[in-house]
């Protein structure tokens, strides 16, 4: 795991940590998420979380279905702070950061605060197996999950690095394909709420036949 802190359970954690709400991202524990930090409140974020010393962001969705503010829009109860393990400055006043998943949070309230960045008060222990690698993973269905893959890569004339990925264990597999999988926030923020990696794979796996199963009904285009 590239992270030199190493976090044995929900109380080496802060109780409330800053909110970076973005639509369609999905971190996990353990799995890698580059970032493009341009905006001055979250350049500000980046700065504070060096600061305070513990480098930890929670990467949260909006809710913009139940938002009535595009500016402040309601964000999802379930989230996940990621450590920074990687930072540099670009020279036109940018960040390009990469977070490294720990663990996902609930979150308890938002916070009133004066930092520009959003902020809130969570809590890790729904999300307690998060901080045991690779827990359950020997109940995910590998067969099915490379056998849908497959067909995804076939529908849209893409290529993959086979090697890499029967190399990879069932948890970095099942947490990668779901971070970079094209789907919606809906679908995203029911693979980050799975109670487990086996359920994770199986969200995974059937909205991806769904997906299929559409373009080949409607006859879209592979995505470009």
């Amino acid at each position: 795991m590239p992270i030199n802190a190493e976090y044995l359970g929900p109380a080496e954690l802060p109780e409330i940590i800053p909110v970076f709400p973005l639509a369609g991202a999905l971190l996990l524990p353990r799995g890698q998420m580059p970032l493009n930090i341009f905006e001055p409140r979250y350049l500000a974020m980046v700065d504070d979380a060096f600061r305070d010393g513990h480098r930890l962001i929670g990467m949260i969705q909006p809710d913009v279905t139940h938002s009535p503010s595009e500016a402040r829009p309601v964000l999802f109860q379930v989230g996940c702070v990621g450590r920074i393990t990687q930072l540099a400055e670009t020279g036109d006043g940018r960040y390009i950061l990469e977070l490294t998943g720990v663990s996902r949070f609930k979150v308890v309230e938002e916070m009133t605060v004066l930092t520009p960045y959003r902020q809130c008060k969570v809590d890790y222990f729904p999300f307690i197996d998060d901080f045991t690698a690779r827990k359950g993973e020997e109940e995910v269905d590998r067969e099915a999950l490379l056998a849908v893959l497959t067909d995804f890569l076939k529908a849209n004339n893409l290529k993959a690095d086979w090697e890499g990925i029967e190399a990879a264990p069932n948890e970095a597999l099942v947490n990668a394909l779901a971070m970079m999988s094209p789907y919606g926030s809906a679908e995203k923020q029911a693979m980050l709420e799975a109670p487990d990696l086996k359920t994770r794979a199986e969200i995974l796996i059937a909205v991806t036949e769904m997906d299929l199963a559409k373009k080949r009904t409607s006859g879209d285009p592979p995505l470009q």
